[in-house]
C-alpha cells in the first residue's frame, strides 16, 4: 500500500486520516483548530469511524492519534456554534441526537448519549486491535484526557500540561472515562480534580503516563519514527502484549471502577439538573460554582504554595472558552 489520504472514501469534516510508511502507520488527526480541538458530536462520531477504518485495515500496525493547531485537545465542545446548531433540534441537528437514547426524556436521555458517545466509544478506542499512541501537545484538558488515555502510549511536547477541570468549573466529579486514579495515583488525582491544577509533562513522565517527551518542533517526525519501531513487533505479539497488560488492569478492578464512576458522573448531573430551575446539567454560579467561561486560568500544582492566586486571562495555560 502507497501512503494515501483515502480520497475515495466518505470525505471527513473534522478529521483528518493517512497511512504513512507503505501503510503501517495510520495517523488521525483531530481537525477543529479554531476550537482548539473541541470535541462536539460530528467530530466524535468521525473518529469513531476512523479508528474502526484503521481497525479493519490489515496492513495498519500502529495508529498515531494528534490533532491540528494549538493544542491536541480542549475537551468537550460546550460554546461554539457549531456545538449549538448540531445538539439543538432544527436542520443541522446530528443525526444522532434522535437516536441511541436521544428521544427519550429527563435523566435518562443524558445518560444513554453520555454512555455510547463519551464513555463506552472511549473504552471500544482502548481495546482496538492496534497499538495505538497519542500524540499531544499544548494544555491538554478534560475529555482531551480521555481520548489520550485510550491509547496505548502517549508521547508529548516538551511544555505539555495535563488539567481536568470538571470539578472547579462545572461542579462534576470528573470526566465520563474516569481514567484519573489509575493515571495519576489516587491522591494526585484527588488534589488535580478538586483544585483544576495542571500536572506537567515531567511530572507525568515520571509517573509513566507518558513515555516520550519530544521537541515540539519535532514531534510528528520523532513519534512516526518510534511508531515504525512499534511496528516492527509481529502483530500477534504486539496484540497479546496489549492485551495481557490490559486484561491484567482490568483484574485489578480497572473496567467495573470505570462503569461506577461513570454512575456517579450521571448522578452528579441529576444533583445539578434537580437543583437548576432550567434543567442546567452542570453547576452554576448560584450554587458557588464559577462560571465556565470567566473561570481564573489553570494553575500548575506546585509543590510548596496552595495556589489559588488569579492570574491574568492570557496567562499560559487558561482554557479554551469553548470546551472542557
Amino acid at each position: 500500500m502507497t501512503d494515501e489520504s483515502w480520497a475515495d472514501d466518505p470525505a471527513y469534516e473534522h478529521v483528518l486520516y493517512s497511512t504513512l510508511h507503505e501503510g503501517r502507520i495510520a495517523r488521525i488527526e483531530l481537525n477543529r483548530p479554531q476550537t482548539r480541538n473541541a470535541q462536539h458530536r460530528p467530530l466524535l462520531v468521525e473518529l469513531d469511524d476512523a479508528f474502526r477504518r484503521a481497525e479493519t485495515d490489515d496492513a495498519v500496525r500502529v495508529v498515531i492519534l494528534s490533532g491540528v493547531g494549538p493544542m491536541f485537545s480542549s475537551g468537550h465542545d460546550m460554546g461554539s456554534k457549531e456545538h449549538y446548531e448540531e445538539r439543538d433540534p432544527g436542520p443541522l441537528q446530528h443525526v444522532t441526537r434522535r437516536t441511541n437514547g436521544g428521544s427519550r426524556s429527563g435523566v435518562e436521555a443524558r445518560m444513554l448519549q453520555e454512555w455510547h458517545y463519551f464513555f463506552e466509544n472511549t473504552r471500544r478506542w482502548r481495546s482496538l486491535r492496534k497499538i495505538t499512541i497519542a500524540q499531544v501537545h499544548g494544555p491538554v484538558f478534560a475529555a482531551g484526557l480521555m481520548l489520550m488515555w485510550a491509547c496505548d502510549l502517549i508521547v508529548a511536547a516538551d511544555g505539555t500540561t495535563f488539567a481536568d477541570v470538571v470539578g472547579t468549573r462545572l461542579g462534576m466529579c470528573g470526566v465520563e472515562y474516569f481514567g484519573h486514579p489509575w493515571e495519576f495515583g489516587p491522591r494526585k488525582a484527588k488534589e488535580l480534580l478538586l483544585t483544576g491544577d495542571s500536572m506537567t509533562v515531567e511530572d507525568a513522565y515520571e509517573l509513566g503516563m507518558v513515555s516520550k517527551v519530544f521537541p515540539a518542533d519535532q514531534l510528528a517526525e520523532l513519534t512516526e519514527q518510534w511508531a515504525l519501531r512499534i511496528a516492527k513487533v509481529p502483530t500477534m505479539t504486539a496484540l497479546l502484549v496489549k492485551e495481557a497488560v490490559n486484561q491484567a488492569v482490568d483484574i485489578m478492578g480497572f473496567t467495573n471502577a470505570l462503569n461506577a464512576a461513570f454512575t456517579l458522573h450521571q448522578v452528579n448531573h441529576a444533583h445539578w439538573m434537580y437543583l437548576n430551575e432550567d434543567g442546567t446539567p452542570v453547576g452554576t454560579p448560584q450554587f458557588g460554582v464559577p462560571s465556565w467561561r470567566d473561570a481564573p486560568p489553570v494553575e500548575p500544582a506546585a509543590r510548596d504554595t496552595p495556589g489559588g492566586v488569579a492570574r491574568a486571562k492570557d496567562a499560559p495555560g487558561n482554557g479554551s472558552d469553548t470546551a472542557r
